[in-house]
């Protein structure tokens, strides 16, 4: 009887989980105040261009903006375009509130398949099936912020993974499950 008992609840709870997997990321950093807007700044470091634009505000996630910040983090090798997690941009204002700076550097935003695969032949620490080809990942530097610091914030709001790099300089944040790798803290 328990064992039985057991099993008809594992479904119910894997179910359970799975609707909270699904539901909108709930980080009280990013609910912008009544007449608040929340603002992003980025510049593309192989494209050189730049946008600052507010891209939240009470009412939700203003699609105008959203949709110049998908075109600045497309795949800028095949011009390919695809809709980024907007989590990621609750997370990204989240650090730059917390590290206190203004303008990312984007090193690669949306991957697409064609390119992580050429990627994947030239270089290591390429996924197989990277996030940055699902618009779930973003590799990034925030001016005037050490990316070790970075990476800590990044760590502290539990949001989803994060990759250190510090010999190339950047940080992956992705809306993945929690997770981090690449050398700890001091």
């Amino acid at each position: 009887m328990f064992s039985r008992s057991r099993h008809h609840t594992v479904p119910h709870r894997r179910l359970f989980l799975k609707g909270l997997a699904s539901l909108p990321l709930a980080l009280p950093f990013a609910s912008a105040e009544a007449g608040d807007m929340l603002h992003l700044s980025f510049r593309h470091t192989h494209t050189d261009e730049r946008l600052s634009t507010a891209f939240r505000n009470r009412r939700g996630y203003i699609e105008p903006a959203i949709k110049r910040m998908n075109w600045l983090l497309r795949d800028f090798r095949t011009g390919e375009v695809a809709r980024m997690d907007p989590r990621l941009y609750d997370i990204l204002h989240a650090l730059s509130v917390s590290c206190g700076g203004e303008t990312f550097e984007i090193i690669s935003g949306y991957r697409s398949p064609k390119t992580n695969a050429m990627l994947r032949k030239t270089g290591g620490g390429v996924a197989k099936r990277s996030l940055h080809m699902d618009g779930k990942a973003i590799d990034i530097r925030l001016v005037g912020c050490d990316t070790a610091r970075v990476r800590d914030a990044a760590i502290a709001l539990g949001a989803g993974g994060v990759g250190y790099y510090p010999d190339s300089d950047f940080v992956h944040i992705d809306t993945g499950p929690v997770r981090h790798w690449g050398p700890k803290s001091a």
